[in-house]
């Protein structure tokens, strides 16, 4: 039985993200948008960087950090 509680709503997810899929390295509700600092959560992340290995809150956000 583990004694971790379970992660709460407001708690950062850590991930590993793959070509059309991430893997959770540390349990989450969300991860932050390289770009623009906003919250994702982890049931709307849809845009991320294999390189750079860093998510994106939207499509502007990932084409502004593909031209950095």
């Amino acid at each position: 039985m583990s004694t971790q509680p379970p992660p709460s709503v407001s708690s950062e997810a850590c991930l590993h993200y793959g070509d059309g899929e991430f893997a959770v390295l540390s349990a989450g509700a969300y991860v932050r948008c390289a770009v623009s600092g906003a919250a994702i959560p982890l049931t709307a992340l849809r845009y991320w960087s294999v390189e750079k290995q860093e998510a994106y809150v939207g499509p502007h956000e990932y084409l502004a950090a593909a031209g950095r």
